[in-house]
């Protein structure tokens, strides 16, 4: 999420870590879940086209940096305190990297409601294209007030996602139809893409389109900084210090470990600042870069 700087994606803030667990410091959203809004009633067209602007072009900016949200629902839409929309939990997406050789994803993932049928098909997809599913999903429950597949048997609904069985409400106009069909089509070949999106009338209406607030170039100019994976992260638990194979130390000894964005050397000069003050000594292990005290 770090490489992901736009107004309708929450921002991750910072992430730090324990012994035993590791946190995630996000944007606050203060508006809440867009789902407790859309269950109160059904949206106007002018609303739902509103926030299905914002959703699009928040999602073309992530698959444009190679990342696949494919959980995409109303309870991972938040809204901030001018009701804009923020797009959250990324916890089961995907990047660029995790494409196979034949091009596509294979993990099976995403909300049964809100699942695009090639992910049913267990053949391999587009994550680009299940994402525009799930969109397509959303529109259709701004809309409707409800789902457009929805069955108390999960395989029955899966039957009807598969063949793209479902029924448009009454009150919806010709435009919104069209473009509908185009989102929810069962054929990921035929499916509108992001940049069809952008150009289909009703989608264009009233559309101011985005001015990020932060672009790449910005975050190149503000240094190279490496990126942690959950991996990294986790390896900052005392846990997982695999030091003492390869060097004999006491493993019952207690010791802490941070993350901080001072260098080392800024960090020892505070440190023996602070020791100093309480009559210590400060020792560097040369063999791994550790400090102690005496």
């Amino acid at each position: 999420m770090r490489r992901l700087h736009h107004p309708h994606v929450v921002k991750l803030l910072e992430v730090l870590a324990t012994k035993t667990k590791i946190y995630f410091v996000m944007e606050f959203a203060k508006g809440g879940e867009l789902f407790a809004k859309v269950a109160k009633g059904r949206f106007s067209e002018d609303l739902s086209r509103r926030y299905f602007q914002q959703l699009i072009t928040a999602v073309g900016y992530c698959h444009a940096r190679g990342v696949f949200h494919r959980d995409l629902k109303p309870e991972n839409l938040l809204l901030d305190e001018n009701w804009d929309l923020k797009v959250t939990d990324f916890g089961l997406s995907a990047v660029k990297d995790q494409i196979q050789s034949d091009g596509l994803l294979h993990t099976l993932c995403g909300t049964p409601a809100y699942v695009a049928p090639e992910i049913l098909g267990k053949k391999g997809y587009d994550g680009a294209k299940v994402d525009v599913w799930s969109c397509g999903v959303i529109l259709y429950v701004l809309i409707a007030g409800y789902l457009p597949f929805n069955d108390t048997n999960l395989m029955a609904m899966y039957r009807k996602i598969y063949r793209g069985q479902f029924k448009f409400p009454k009150w919806t106009s010709p435009d919104l139809r069209r473009f509908l069909s185009r989102l929810l089509d069962t054929n990921p070949g035929t499916r509108i893409t992001v940049d069809e999106i952008l150009q289909d009338p009703w989608f264009k209406k009233d559309y101011k389109g985005i001015k990020f607030h932060l672009e790449d170039s910005d975050l190149k100019r503000q240094g190279n900084h490496k990126s942690l994976n959950a991996f990294h992260i986790i390896s900052f638990s005392s846990g997982f210090d695999l030091s003492c194979l390869f060097n004999d130390c006491d493993i019952s000894a207690s010791n802490e470990r941070f993350v901080s964005s001072k260098s080392p050397a800024k960090i020892i000069d505070r440190v023996e600042e602070i020791a100093g003050a309480e009559n210590m000594k400060v020792t560097k292990n040369r063999d791994w870069g550790e400090i102690g005290r005496i």
